[in-house]
Parts: C-alpha cells; sequence; structure tokens
C-alpha cells in the first residue's frame, strides 16, 4: 500500500484533497471568445490539489461538449444558450456539479 507524499497517510485513508476542495475560491463564469463563441471558464482550482483534467472530463460528459484545461483553468465549449437566463441556468448546473463533486458551495462564485 502506498502512503500520500503529502499527509504520509495510506491513499485509503487520505484527505487531502477533499480538504483541498473546501478551501479553494472558484468562479465560473461564461466568456466569448473568437467568432463570438461562448465559453464556460472554471477559474481557481489549483491544480496541484485537484486532477484538472479528470474533472474536465467528466464535466465534458457530463455537458456532452468539448473543452480543454488551459493554465489551471478548465473551459468548455459552449454557454447554455443565448438568453442571460439560460446562461445563468448553466452556470447554476455546472456550480451543482462542482457540488456533487465535493467542492464546498460557499466557495463557488458565479459571475
Amino acid at each position: 500500500m502506498t502512503a500520500c507524499p503529502r499527509c504520509g497517510l495510506p491513499q485509503d485513508l487520505c484527505v487531502c484533497e477533499s480538504i483541498a476542495k473546501e478551501s479553494q475560491k472558484i468562479i465560473v463564469k461564461i466568456e466569448k471568445k473568437k467568432y463570438g463563441k461562448k465559453y464556460t471558464i472554471i477559474r481557481g482550482i489549483d491544480p496541484k490539489e485537484i486532477d484538472l483534467d479528470k474533472l474536465a472530463k467528466q464535466l465534458k460528459a457530463k455537458f456532452a461538449c468539448g473543452g480543454t484545461v488551459k493554465d489551471g483553468v478548465i473551459e468548455l465549449q459552449g454557454g447554455g444558450g443565448k438568453s442571460s437566463a439560460a446562461e445563468q441556468r448553466h452556470l447554476q448546473e455546472v456550480k451543482q456539479i462542482l457540488v456533487e463533486k465535493g467542492f464546498a458551495p460557499e466557495t463557488i462564485l458565479i459571475k
């Protein structure tokens, strides 16, 4: 059995990732990029604490969209729709999924 390099506990008892999820300030917003395309941006998750590629893969599967991880920021293609109400609904859905993944709701800010 291997031990966690940060806390020294066995991997099945390690709580480093859950502690990290509760202590981060996450910003979720929609940005327009090239050609007016909308992207959902998730910023503020520490890539040293959380596996961003794994999280991005789960989010892309949940929203059936493409996306990437660049410089510690998750970018998902699409922004929820044409109206601002649809965008807000989409951002709330992203927040809800992050909460389901173990992030504290009070640390997730929607802009």
